[in-house]
């Protein structure tokens, strides 16, 4: 029995299924893949072409124990399973592996399609709310309360994120309650609040900041990094403030708040900057000055005028070291139910490793993002909820196996 229809679980059913083990997967809501289409929506980044072991790094903490997933399951292998469904794949500009048609949908359908005609059975609208007294699980359903009975279990119930979409976090509780350590969830590859002005806010909000480089203070072991955000209305967001949002978060879990440094001229030296800045305004505006001569569109105006005091050109050395180290405050990420995806989950110390079947419930196993194991957008995060799904499935048929033979044994 496979419990949620992600990629997780429904890697865990093929992979059980092909071991010609029987199949029940019973998903939440009224479809499977739900999350899966929305990651699509802009394009389905399915994995990344980044070389292991740098692969293998994005996982931090983590990386050991999803690096062993991902030697049974990896970028590659993810490539040539989309290639057995007829979905070819091709490496963006950025690394990132896509659909040639960038599509989720058809890969879904075909997978979907596949799995019952290998005899999968689907049961949508059961939503699992735990076990009985005798140890069959327990399903909400239209219909009423449901209990099944299963030799081996997967659960692949997701994180906390997109809750509309299935991934509520709801199992938290109901997993704790029997004893599983279980990590509080937490926001990943989320945006950040930032207390602007209204006038800035108002004026702003939406703007895109390409290319800077943002530097985080040093304790947290993160180094600068090249890329895109978008100041929102709430404070700021985008693909660079997501690859860096595991550090910025828990250092705003130890401290309270976090220093987020920009440089917004990346493409300017100090120096060079310097000297610009220095040449004569004549009657120009401060901010005509700063776009002619700094090369500032509105936004970058517009964050100087952010900070405290009047803006002042008098000390253009000054000025270019603020927009080299744009001091940025974040106070704290965006709520759970906004975000990309969530960090926390079932600790891996809960898991035997090598099937991650759970330590305090025999024939129960666990896959994707319930997990406790982070990654940044680019393909990372759907690469190692796969191949968790992959490594669980495996597990559950191996512990069936093994059931077997001491029955047989007795």
């Amino acid at each position: 029995m496979v419990v949620g229809g992600g990629p997780a679980g429904l890697m865990a059913a093929e992979r059980a299924r092909q071991a010609g083990v029987e199949v029940d997967l019973f998903e939440a809501k009224g479809s499977v893949g739900r999350k899966f289409l929305i990651a699509g929506k802009g394009g389905l980044n399915l994995t990344h072409s980044e070389p292991r072991p740098a692969f293998d790094a994005r996982y931090r903490e983590r990386q050991a124990e999803v690096a062993a997933w991902l030697d049974d399951f990896g970028p590659d292998a993810l490539r040539e399973w989309a290639a057995g469904l007829g979905v070819d794949t091709y490496v963006g500009s950025s690394g990132r592996v896509f659909p040639l048609d960038r599509k989720a949908a058809p890969l879904l359908r075909g997978w979907v399609r596949r799995l019952r005609d290998q005899g999968v059975r689907f049961h949508v609208q059961h939503r699992w709310t735990g076990w009985s007294a005798d140890g069959s699980l327990r399903f909400d359903t239209p219909a009423g309360t449901v209990d099944v009975r299963a030799s081996a279990v997967v659960l692949a119930l997701g994180g906390g994120s997109w809750p509309q979409l299935g991934s509520d976090g709801a199992w938290v509780p109901v997993l704790r309650d029997t004893g599983v350590d279980v990590a509080g969830l937490r926001p990943s590859n989320c945006g950040f609040d930032v207390e602007w002005s209204p006038h800035f806010r108002e004026r702003h909000a939406g703007a895109p900041l390409k290319p800077v480089v943002a530097h985080l203070p040093p304790h947290t072991g993160a180094e600068g990094l090249q890329g895109e955000c978008v100041v929102s209305d709430y404070g700021i967001e985008g693909s660079l403030v997501y690859a860096l949002s595991a550090s910025l978060r828990d250092a705003i879990d130890r401290e309270g708040g976090v220093r987020l440094e920009l440089d917004l001229v990346p493409g300017r030296s100090l120096e060079r900057l310097a000297r610009d800045l220095a040449r004569p305004r004549g009657k120009r505006s401060i901010g005509e000055h700063l776009r002619r001569h700094a090369g500032l569109d509105a936004v970058r105006v517009g964050l100087l005028h952010e900070l405290p005091g009047p803006l002042r050109l008098d000390d253009p050395r000054a000025v270019a070291r603020l927009l080299k180290r744009y001091p940025l405050d974040l106070l704290r990420p965006r709520p759970l139910q906004e975000v990309i995806s969530s960090a926390g989950g079932v600790r891996l110390e809960a898991l035997h490793a090598d099937t991650l079947m759970l330590r305090s419930r025999p024939g129960v196993f666990a896959a994707g993002e319930m997990l406790d194991w982070d990654a940044p957008t680019g393909g990372y995060l759907l690469t190692a909820a796969f191949a968790s799904g992959a490594r669980a499935g495996l597990g559950g048929v191996r512990w069936l196996a093994a059931s077997a033979g001491r029955r047989q044994a007795g």
